[in-house]
């Protein structure tokens, strides 16, 4: 691990096979959205979700993909507004396979597919307005993407 990359002020949570990198402005509720997908795991609705990382994210590209790790100082930690910081199991390194920018000016009611160039590197984008619930659409994402949503039997 390089720990000479700089850090984004952003979450990170291994969802399935690729990470989903969560982007926003402070308060815009990415560590809720961080732990609004391990908790789809939880319940059954995704079939594996872990935190990479929370509040501080190195991101490094290698070999045409973007891995993702934690600030060594917040590993494991996650912020749980109104509780406080609260320690998780969590993955030391990521692959990130989708990039979503909360309280995004760009955000469509019906968007064509985005991309983000992250590090030099083009990944799936989903933008989400201020004041949508990114959840439900974040699971739709990776249910398109690669089959990380469990099958209703």
């Amino acid at each position: 691990m390089t720990t000479e990359t700089p850090t984004v002020h952003a979450s990170t949570v291994l969802a399935g096979a690729r990470a989903v990198l969560i982007r926003g402005p402070a308060g815009s509720g990415k560590s809720r959205l961080a732990l609004g997908i391990i908790a789809a795991a939880q319940t059954g609705l995704l079939r594996f979700a872990c935190l990479v990382a929370d509040d501080r994210v190195h991101l490094e590209p290698c070999h045409g993909r973007l891995l993702a790790r934690p600030a060594a100082a917040l590993a494991g930690m996650i912020e749980m507004r109104g509780i406080g910081i609260r320690r998780l199991e969590h993955e030391p390194v990521a692959v990130v396979g989708l990039v979503v920018d909360l309280a995004a000016d760009d955000a469509e009611r019906l968007p064509a597919a985005s991309e983000a160039v992250v590090s030099g590197l083009r990944l799936p984008r989903l933008a989400v307005a201020a004041g949508v619930e990114p959840l439900p659409l974040v699971l739709a994402a990776l249910a398109e993407s690669a089959g990380d949503i469990k099958p209703r039997s």
